[in-house]
């Protein structure tokens, strides 16, 4: 490591080039990215090989059964743009469904929690508007891998041994593809799922049958998800199979084939915050994006260059800011599509200069939404003492950073700047290992992001057939001065709108580089409900890193916050990539070995 001061270090260099970036949360998927744009291809077929390959290497953080937004920013188009790739609620899912099952809220496991899978389509659509490679080109390195095998990092085995008991008593063709020889495959073992690549190499087959060019492969594909062999498979699955789930019942699901069938991923623009000289864009209310907007507008009020980030005044500030943000996320978020989410007052300086008086000089132990008129609705707030529930023998809700910072999983990321100027930055998650059986034909599971939703009409995150819930994944982008400069995000859940303002305030108020904003010390706010199964809440509960300033968290302490100190290197797990005129910068997460940025 070498210190610059004694709050500012790096484990690794910040990547610095021209030519173009790839940082990822896995190392194999960042070499598959860099080896794409060294052939030839954009930012964006960049994306598309390095998110595959991101489904292969990491099964317990995202799968083809999940979801993702993606933000890209095209030079050609000249405008930065959304592609949503969250799949909505099934038409069978009603409230009146799962109330006739004896539900109050939809399990975090099996097959009534699957949203229609998002990520192929979303990635087709990328790969034919903003690509320009064939698919063959960009699903290969994902094949591979898939085929031949890979090396499993610790959290992988670590993740399967969690669930091992609940594969072999009742998800058994999981137990088929993660339990070889019917035991935990080792850390560092090769690993392969050889019926996800024969998934693969058949959409590839059936999409190059037809002839045409590039365009004409990619939406054969489409039409094979989506009203193919993959869509019957799913289709058959889900009305065969009883499923035990969370809830200690079987059950079967309700995503269909028709619903495969009907959706198509979409193109919109993205809301965004103007703080200082930056414009920060976000997904819209579909996703929980606009709390790190919040937070922004909140901030902004208070003199953060003057503060040491891993001082008591800049984490008390910031974190009393999330809990507001927070709160009004339970209150007024949903799918825009659906619900009216006053996103204008809610990022007013007025609204938020009377939300910022709310802030004191102590720790606020309630949960606080505002009250903007026809808006918002009732928060069920489930405040436990104790810790969440966390991923265990049932898999319960998603797999994210539990208390005391231990880490279970989460998600991925990935963000790419190619010669251009292209951007890309894009969570993928869901279809976890751990979220449901895997279907044989296919080698992978559903995801389970339908359990967001409340089961309560009143809410703006209540469950409705065609309405996408409230998702975490929340991918940013910023331009400065005008011109598109900074892509990044992070993993972990309702963490996730935590790590990456933490990151924005130390790179703009501290200067840190990438790497040193990725690096410091971070925390987390466990005052709100979390977002999965069960749903629980802290209040007035924070998570640190053990490497916090030991001062810090006493000042934390005597300000009221519950203060709960982890390990030395347990929170985030953050990547960036950056465009300075023709400088292309990029800095990955140390924590975990995993996370790996590359560049030239």
């Amino acid at each position: 490591m070498s210190f610059v001061n004694p709050n500012r270090f790096t484990t690794r260099p910040e990547i610095d080039g021209t030519f173009g970036v790839v940082a990822t949360t896995h190392w194999i998927a960042t070499a598959v990215g860099m080896g794409t744009l060294e052939k030839g291809g954009n930012a964006f077929d960049a994306g598309v090989a390095t998110a595959f390959t991101l489904q292969v290497v990491e099964p317990h953080l995202n799968g083809p059964g999940g979801d993702v937004p993606i933000i890209v920013h095209d030079v050609k188009r000249g405008k930065t743009e959304v592609i949503c790739g969250q799949g909505p609620a099934p038409a069978g899912a009603t409230i009146a469904h799962f109330k006739n099952l004896g539900l109050d809220l939809i399990p975090g496991t099996g097959l009534l929690a699957p949203c229609i899978p998002g990520t192929f389509d979303a990635y087709m659509l990328l790969l034919r508007d903003y690509g320009t490679m064939r698919l063959r080109d960009v699903l290969e390195p994902a094949i591979g891998y898939a085929r031949n095998g890979y090396p499993l990092v610790e959290r992988v085995s670590a993740t399967i041994a969690t669930v091992k008991q609940q594969f072999l008593d009742h998800w058994k063709t999981s137990a088929d593809v993660y339990l070889p020889n019917g035991d935990v495959p080792a850390p560092g073992s090769m690993f392969r799922n050889t019926a996800m690549a024969d998934m693969y190499e058949r959409i590839l087959r059936e999409a190059e049958a037809g002839g045409g060019g590039r365009e004409a492969e990619i939406e054969r594909a489409r039409k094979t998800w989506s009203q193919g062999f993959v869509a019957e498979a799913i289709d058959r699955f889900c009305r065969t199979q009883d499923v035990m789930d969370v809830s200690g019942r079987a059950h079967k699901g309700v995503l269909n084939g028709q619903d495969m069938a009907g959706w198509q991923a979409t193109v919109e623009a993205p809301i965004h915050y103007d703080y200082g000289r930056y414009r920060v864009m976000k997904p819209d209310t579909w996703s929980q994006g606009l709390v790190a907007l919040q937070q922004l507008a909140l901030v902004k009020g208070f003199d953060l260059d003057k503060f040491d980030p891993t001082g008591p005044d800049f984490i008390h500030y910031v974190v009393e800011a999330s809990k507001l943000a927070f709160a009004d996320r339970e209150s007024f978020y949903g799918d825009p599509n659906f619900v009216n989410v006053p996103v204008e007052t809610l990022l007013s300086d007025a609204y938020n200069d009377a939300r910022r008086a709310l802030i004191g000089a102590e720790a606020s132990m309630e949960l606080r939404p505002g009250v903007i008129a026809g808006a918002g609705g009732k928060v069920d707030a489930r405040a436990s003492g104790g810790p969440r529930t966390a991923v265990g023998a049932t898999g319960a809700g998603e797999p994210t950073v539990g208390r005391m910072g231990e880490t279970r999983g989460d998600t991925v990321h990935f963000d790419i700047i190619d010669q251009a100027g292209n951007m890309i930055a894009s969570t993928p998650s869901g279809g976890w290992l751990q979220s449901s059986p895997v279907i044989p034909e296919l080698g992978f599971c559903l995801g389970t992001r339908m359990q967001m939703f409340w089961l309560d009409e009143s809410h703006p995150g209540a469950l409705a057939p065609g309405k996408r819930p409230r998702s975490t994944l929340t991918p940013t982008m910023a331009h400065r001065d005008g011109e598109p400069y900074l892509a990044w995000g992070s993993p972990g859940g309702d963490q996730q709108d935590q790590w990456i303002p933490q990151f924005f305030l130390r790179h703009v108020h501290s200067g840190m580089n990438l790497q040193e904003a990725i690096d410091a010390p971070a925390w987390h706010s466990e005052h709100f409900p979390g977002s999965f199964w069960p749903r629980m809440s802290r209040p007035g509960v924070m998570v640190v890193e053990g490497r916090m300033p030991k001062a810090t968290v006493e000042e934390l302490r005597r300000r009221g916050h519950v203060v709960e100190v982890g390990d030395d290197w347990s929170e985030g797990r953050l990547v960036a990539a950056s465009k300075d005129g023709v400088r292309r910068k990029a800095a990955a997460n140390p924590r975990g070995m995993q996370g790996y940025a590359a560049g030239r």
